[in-house]
Protein backbone atom coordinates (compact mmCIF):
# COMPACT_ATOMS: atom_id res chain seq x y z
CA UNK A 1 0.00 0.00 0.00
CA UNK A 2 1.25 3.28 -0.66
CA UNK A 3 2.52 5.27 2.17
CA UNK A 4 -0.15 8.43 2.85
CA UNK A 5 1.13 11.87 2.35
CA UNK A 6 1.22 13.72 5.28
CA UNK A 7 -0.68 17.35 5.09
CA UNK A 8 2.29 19.66 5.66
CA UNK A 9 -0.22 22.08 7.21
CA UNK A 10 -1.67 20.37 9.59
CA UNK A 11 0.52 21.76 12.23
CA UNK A 12 -0.41 25.17 11.60
CA UNK A 13 -2.45 26.88 14.36
CA UNK A 14 -4.09 30.15 14.22
CA UNK A 15 -1.42 31.64 16.53
CA UNK A 16 0.80 30.87 13.38
CA UNK A 17 -0.73 33.28 11.35
CA UNK A 18 -1.62 35.95 14.06
CA UNK A 19 2.30 36.19 14.51
CA UNK A 20 3.16 38.11 12.00
CA UNK A 21 0.15 40.31 12.51
CA UNK A 22 1.10 40.74 16.07
CA UNK A 23 4.76 41.08 15.79
CA UNK A 24 4.53 43.49 12.32
CA UNK A 25 1.98 45.92 13.96
CA UNK A 26 3.27 45.88 17.22
CA UNK A 27 6.45 47.47 15.32
CA UNK A 28 4.47 50.09 13.71
CA UNK A 29 2.68 50.69 16.88
CA UNK A 30 5.59 51.47 18.93
CA UNK A 31 7.19 53.58 16.55
CA UNK A 32 3.99 55.41 15.78
CA UNK A 33 3.73 56.09 19.35
CA UNK A 34 7.68 57.46 19.57
CA UNK A 35 7.63 59.51 15.87
CA UNK A 36 4.18 60.32 15.54
CA UNK A 37 3.48 64.38 14.39
CA UNK A 38 -0.10 65.16 13.55
CA UNK A 39 1.43 68.00 11.61
CA UNK A 40 3.30 66.18 9.03
CA UNK A 41 -0.04 64.83 7.61
CA UNK A 42 -1.05 68.02 6.76
CA UNK A 43 0.97 67.72 3.49
CA UNK A 44 -0.90 64.45 2.67
CA UNK A 45 -3.57 64.94 0.07
CA UNK A 46 -5.94 62.61 -1.71
CA UNK A 47 -6.05 63.96 -5.25
CA UNK A 48 -7.11 62.03 -8.64
CA UNK A 49 -3.58 60.98 -8.37
CA UNK A 50 -3.48 59.54 -5.29
CA UNK A 51 -6.27 56.51 -6.42
CA UNK A 52 -4.42 56.02 -9.79
CA UNK A 53 -0.79 55.27 -8.28
CA UNK A 54 -2.53 53.11 -5.37
CA UNK A 55 -4.23 50.98 -8.33
CA UNK A 56 -1.03 50.92 -10.29
CA UNK A 57 0.58 49.25 -7.29
CA UNK A 58 -2.05 46.64 -6.43
CA UNK A 59 -1.51 46.12 -10.49
CA UNK A 60 2.17 45.42 -9.90
CA UNK A 61 1.37 43.02 -7.22
CA UNK A 62 -1.63 41.40 -9.69
CA UNK A 63 1.87 41.35 -12.12
CA UNK A 64 4.37 39.57 -9.83
CA UNK A 65 1.91 37.13 -8.97
CA UNK A 66 0.70 36.03 -12.44
CA UNK A 67 4.66 36.31 -13.31
CA UNK A 68 5.43 33.48 -11.08
CA UNK A 69 2.10 31.51 -12.27
CA UNK A 70 3.58 31.81 -16.07
CA UNK A 71 6.63 30.96 -14.55
CA UNK A 72 5.36 28.12 -12.61
CA UNK A 73 3.11 26.59 -16.25
CA UNK A 74 6.71 27.36 -18.35
CA UNK A 75 8.59 24.81 -15.88
CA UNK A 76 5.94 21.93 -15.41
CA UNK A 77 5.90 22.07 -19.21
CA UNK A 78 1.87 23.45 -19.36
CA UNK A 79 0.88 20.05 -17.11
CA UNK A 80 -0.50 22.38 -14.48
CA UNK A 81 -4.04 24.83 -14.93
CA UNK A 82 -3.83 28.18 -14.63
CA UNK A 83 -6.46 27.33 -11.32
CA UNK A 84 -3.85 24.73 -10.15
CA UNK A 85 -1.16 27.04 -10.99
CA UNK A 86 -2.88 29.79 -8.49
CA UNK A 87 -3.38 27.80 -5.79
CA UNK A 88 0.08 26.32 -5.59
CA UNK A 89 1.70 30.07 -5.97
CA UNK A 90 -1.16 31.37 -3.17
CA UNK A 91 -0.31 28.30 -0.67
CA UNK A 92 3.83 29.10 -1.49
CA UNK A 93 3.23 32.41 -0.83
CA UNK A 94 0.90 31.49 2.59
CA UNK A 95 3.80 29.31 4.15
CA UNK A 96 6.32 31.95 3.60
CA UNK A 97 4.28 34.52 5.11
CA UNK A 98 3.95 32.46 8.89
CA UNK A 99 7.90 31.44 8.42
CA UNK A 100 10.84 33.29 8.73
CA UNK A 101 12.47 34.40 6.05
CA UNK A 102 15.13 32.10 5.72
CA UNK A 103 12.68 29.54 5.45
CA UNK A 104 10.29 30.67 3.51
CA UNK A 105 7.50 28.11 1.92
CA UNK A 106 10.05 25.96 -0.68
CA UNK A 107 10.18 23.62 1.84
CA UNK A 108 6.46 22.12 1.70
CA UNK A 109 6.34 23.25 -1.77
CA UNK A 110 7.42 20.15 -3.30
CA UNK A 111 3.92 18.70 -1.75
CA UNK A 112 1.92 21.08 -2.99
CA UNK A 113 3.02 20.78 -6.55
CA UNK A 114 2.89 16.43 -6.10
CA UNK A 115 -0.75 17.50 -4.69
CA UNK A 116 -2.07 19.40 -7.94
CA UNK A 117 -0.52 16.07 -9.99
CA UNK A 118 2.74 15.83 -10.66
CA UNK A 119 5.37 13.19 -9.74
CA UNK A 120 7.64 13.76 -6.97
CA UNK A 121 10.43 13.95 -8.97
CA UNK A 122 8.74 16.23 -11.31
CA UNK A 123 7.87 18.54 -8.08
CA UNK A 124 11.00 18.47 -6.75
CA UNK A 125 12.69 19.46 -10.03
CA UNK A 126 10.02 22.29 -10.80
CA UNK A 127 10.86 23.73 -7.21
CA UNK A 128 13.79 23.61 -7.12
CA UNK A 129 14.18 25.26 -10.56
CA UNK A 130 12.13 28.28 -8.76
CA UNK A 131 14.59 28.36 -6.47
CA UNK A 132 17.47 29.11 -8.51
CA UNK A 133 15.69 31.57 -10.39
CA UNK A 134 14.66 33.07 -7.78
CA UNK A 135 18.26 33.26 -6.31
CA UNK A 136 20.22 33.61 -9.37
CA UNK A 137 18.10 36.95 -9.73
CA UNK A 138 19.37 38.33 -7.09
CA UNK A 139 23.00 37.21 -7.75
CA UNK A 140 23.12 39.35 -10.60
CA UNK A 141 21.09 42.41 -10.24
CA UNK A 142 22.98 43.01 -6.38
CA UNK A 143 25.92 43.85 -8.18
CA UNK A 144 24.81 45.30 -11.05
CA UNK A 145 23.39 48.29 -8.32
CA UNK A 146 27.28 49.15 -7.63
CA UNK A 147 27.92 49.23 -11.78
CA UNK A 148 25.42 52.07 -12.12
CA UNK A 149 24.93 53.55 -8.04
CA UNK A 150 27.17 54.85 -6.19
CA UNK A 151 27.35 52.82 -2.63
CA UNK A 152 27.11 56.26 -0.48
CA UNK A 153 24.03 56.55 -2.21
CA UNK A 154 22.72 53.77 -2.07
CA UNK A 155 23.29 52.71 1.81
CA UNK A 156 23.98 56.21 3.14
CA UNK A 157 20.79 57.46 5.79
CA UNK A 158 21.25 61.69 6.42
CA UNK A 159 24.89 61.22 4.21
CA UNK A 160 25.92 58.62 7.29
CA UNK A 161 28.09 55.92 5.61
CA UNK A 162 31.11 54.07 6.29
CA UNK A 163 32.13 50.27 5.69
CA UNK A 164 30.23 49.37 9.20
CA UNK A 165 27.05 51.00 7.92
CA UNK A 166 24.40 48.44 9.25
CA UNK A 167 22.21 48.31 6.46
CA UNK A 168 25.81 47.48 4.49
CA UNK A 169 26.34 44.57 7.03
CA UNK A 170 22.56 43.26 6.65
CA UNK A 171 22.92 43.20 2.99
CA UNK A 172 26.56 41.53 2.49
CA UNK A 173 25.12 39.28 5.13
CA UNK A 174 22.28 38.10 3.24
CA UNK A 175 24.09 38.65 -0.05
CA UNK A 176 26.35 36.08 1.13
CA UNK A 177 24.09 33.48 2.48
CA UNK A 178 22.07 33.55 -1.02
CA UNK A 179 25.59 33.23 -2.94
CA UNK A 180 26.55 30.24 -1.38
CA UNK A 181 23.06 28.91 -1.56
CA UNK A 182 22.86 29.33 -4.98
CA UNK A 183 26.54 28.01 -5.66
CA UNK A 184 25.36 24.77 -3.95
CA UNK A 185 22.25 24.18 -5.73
CA UNK A 186 24.12 24.95 -9.11
CA UNK A 187 26.63 22.30 -8.50
CA UNK A 188 24.21 19.96 -7.15
CA UNK A 189 21.51 20.49 -9.51
CA UNK A 190 23.94 20.58 -12.84
CA UNK A 191 27.54 19.06 -11.69
CA UNK A 192 27.04 16.69 -9.01
CA UNK A 193 23.85 15.83 -6.71
CA UNK A 194 24.85 12.58 -5.89
CA UNK A 195 28.03 14.70 -4.52
CA UNK A 196 26.03 17.12 -2.66
CA UNK A 197 24.11 14.95 -0.73
CA UNK A 198 26.77 13.07 0.82
CA UNK A 199 28.05 16.58 1.45
CA UNK A 200 24.74 17.69 2.93
CA UNK A 201 25.04 14.05 5.36
CA UNK A 202 28.36 14.59 6.42
CA UNK A 203 27.55 18.24 7.84
CA UNK A 204 24.44 16.80 9.62
CA UNK A 205 26.54 14.62 11.81
CA UNK A 206 27.61 17.53 13.85
CA UNK A 207 26.06 17.32 16.98
CA UNK A 208 24.03 20.86 17.07
CA UNK A 209 22.25 20.62 13.58
CA UNK A 210 22.13 16.52 13.98
CA UNK A 211 18.13 16.45 14.20
CA UNK A 212 17.67 18.06 10.72
CA UNK A 213 19.64 15.26 9.33
CA UNK A 214 16.50 13.35 8.29
CA UNK A 215 15.64 16.40 6.15
CA UNK A 216 18.60 17.28 5.08
CA UNK A 217 18.51 13.30 3.30
CA UNK A 218 15.15 14.52 1.95
CA UNK A 219 16.69 17.77 0.56
CA UNK A 220 19.61 15.73 -1.11
CA UNK A 221 17.28 12.83 -3.05
CA UNK A 222 14.97 15.81 -4.50
CA UNK A 223 18.18 17.19 -5.64
CA UNK A 224 19.26 14.24 -7.48
CA UNK A 225 15.29 13.44 -8.61
CA UNK A 226 15.72 17.24 -9.67
CA UNK A 227 18.87 16.91 -11.33
CA UNK A 228 17.57 14.34 -13.99
CA UNK A 229 14.74 16.69 -15.10
CA UNK A 230 16.64 19.80 -15.36
CA UNK A 231 20.04 18.73 -16.43
CA UNK A 232 18.85 18.22 -20.42
CA UNK A 233 16.52 21.39 -20.55
CA UNK A 234 17.46 23.66 -23.88
CA UNK A 235 18.54 27.47 -23.34
CA UNK A 236 15.47 29.02 -23.91
CA UNK A 237 13.45 26.95 -21.58
CA UNK A 238 15.70 28.86 -19.03
CA UNK A 239 15.68 32.21 -20.56
CA UNK A 240 11.57 32.15 -20.74
CA UNK A 241 11.46 31.31 -16.90
CA UNK A 242 13.86 33.84 -15.55
CA UNK A 243 12.02 36.03 -17.67
CA UNK A 244 9.19 35.42 -15.76
CA UNK A 245 11.47 35.69 -12.96
CA UNK A 246 12.43 38.75 -14.07
CA UNK A 247 9.18 40.34 -14.13
CA UNK A 248 7.86 38.71 -10.62
CA UNK A 249 10.40 40.22 -8.59
CA UNK A 250 10.78 43.57 -10.48
CA UNK A 251 7.17 43.96 -10.40
CA UNK A 252 7.21 43.90 -6.49
CA UNK A 253 9.87 46.36 -5.87
CA UNK A 254 8.09 49.14 -8.16
CA UNK A 255 5.00 48.90 -5.83
CA UNK A 256 6.72 51.30 -3.26
CA UNK A 257 7.44 53.25 -6.42
CA UNK A 258 3.87 53.56 -7.03
CA UNK A 259 3.00 53.73 -3.08
CA UNK A 260 5.14 56.84 -2.73
CA UNK A 261 4.19 58.57 -5.68
CA UNK A 262 0.45 57.98 -5.06
CA UNK A 263 1.67 60.67 -2.19
CA UNK A 264 4.40 62.74 -2.57
CA UNK A 265 6.78 64.13 -5.49
CA UNK A 266 9.56 60.99 -5.88
CA UNK A 267 13.20 62.10 -6.51
CA UNK A 268 15.33 59.60 -7.80
CA UNK A 269 12.96 56.65 -8.69
CA UNK A 270 15.65 53.71 -9.66
CA UNK A 271 17.50 54.56 -6.54
CA UNK A 272 14.31 53.62 -4.62
CA UNK A 273 13.89 50.55 -6.46
CA UNK A 274 17.62 49.64 -5.91
CA UNK A 275 16.72 49.88 -2.29
CA UNK A 276 13.66 48.12 -2.31
CA UNK A 277 15.83 45.01 -3.68
CA UNK A 278 18.26 45.66 -0.85
CA UNK A 279 16.08 45.23 1.36
CA UNK A 280 14.63 42.19 0.33
CA UNK A 281 18.43 40.98 1.03
CA UNK A 282 18.41 42.02 4.30
CA UNK A 283 15.32 40.35 5.09
CA UNK A 284 16.98 36.91 4.77
CA UNK A 285 18.88 37.60 8.23
CA UNK A 286 15.45 37.85 10.12
CA UNK A 287 13.70 35.55 12.38
CA UNK A 288 10.40 36.24 12.47
CA UNK A 289 7.45 34.97 10.36
CA UNK A 290 7.32 36.68 6.95
CA UNK A 291 10.11 39.25 8.32
CA UNK A 292 7.66 41.07 10.51
CA UNK A 293 8.84 43.68 12.59
CA UNK A 294 12.71 43.78 11.17
CA UNK A 295 10.67 44.71 7.72
CA UNK A 296 8.84 47.43 8.92
CA UNK A 297 11.44 48.60 10.99
CA UNK A 298 13.67 48.56 7.81
CA UNK A 299 11.50 50.38 5.77
CA UNK A 300 11.06 53.25 7.83
CA UNK A 301 14.73 53.86 8.16
CA UNK A 302 15.97 52.59 5.28
CA UNK A 303 13.62 54.38 3.09
CA UNK A 304 13.06 57.64 4.74
CA UNK A 305 15.35 59.65 2.79
CA UNK A 306 12.55 59.42 -0.05
CA UNK A 307 9.78 60.91 2.02
CA UNK A 308 9.41 64.90 2.89
CA UNK A 309 9.03 63.96 6.69
CA UNK A 310 10.47 61.38 8.47
CA UNK A 311 7.64 60.82 10.65
CA UNK A 312 5.52 59.18 7.14
CA UNK A 313 7.85 56.79 7.25
CA UNK A 314 6.27 54.63 9.49
CA UNK A 315 2.88 54.52 8.18
CA UNK A 316 4.17 54.29 5.03
CA UNK A 317 5.63 50.99 5.92
CA UNK A 318 2.36 49.68 7.04
CA UNK A 319 0.47 50.48 3.94
CA UNK A 320 3.35 48.80 1.93
CA UNK A 321 2.84 45.65 4.35
CA UNK A 322 -0.92 45.99 3.83
CA UNK A 323 -0.55 45.98 -0.02
CA UNK A 324 2.14 43.43 -0.18
CA UNK A 325 2.22 40.94 2.97
CA UNK A 326 -1.07 40.63 4.73
CA UNK A 327 -3.72 39.82 1.56
CA UNK A 328 -1.79 36.54 1.03
CA UNK A 329 -2.46 35.56 4.87
CA UNK A 330 -5.94 36.56 4.07
CA UNK A 331 -6.22 34.79 0.77
CA UNK A 332 -4.77 31.53 2.32
CA UNK A 333 -6.78 31.42 5.11
CA UNK A 334 -9.62 31.68 2.20
CA UNK A 335 -7.67 28.65 0.41
CA UNK A 336 -6.34 26.63 2.95
CA UNK A 337 -9.42 24.87 4.03
CA UNK A 338 -10.47 24.02 0.71
CA UNK A 339 -7.27 22.66 -0.41
CA UNK A 340 -6.67 20.42 2.92
CA UNK A 341 -10.19 19.21 2.36
CA UNK A 342 -9.67 18.07 -1.29
CA UNK A 343 -6.28 16.45 -1.24
CA UNK A 344 -6.06 15.31 2.40
CA UNK A 345 -9.83 14.26 3.32
CA UNK A 346 -9.34 11.03 3.54
CA UNK A 347 -6.02 10.67 4.34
Amino acid sequence: MQKKSKNPLSGIKRSKILYPIIIGLGVVGYMLYKNFDIKSFEIVNFTKETFFWLFVAILLMITRDVGYIIRLKILTNNKLSWRKAFNIIMLWEFTSAITPSAIGGTSVAILYVNKEGLSVGKSAAVVMATSFLDELYFIILFPLLFVVINPHDLFSIGGDFSITNAFLLFALIGYGIKFIYTAVLSYGLFKNPRGLKWILLWIFKFPIIRKWRYGANKAGTDIIKSSKELKNKPFSFWLKAFGATFISWTSRYWVVNALFLAFFVVKGNFLLFARQLVMWIMMLVSPTPGGSGFTEYVFSKYLTDFLPLPELAVVMALLWRLVTYYPYLIIGVIIVPRWIKKHFANN
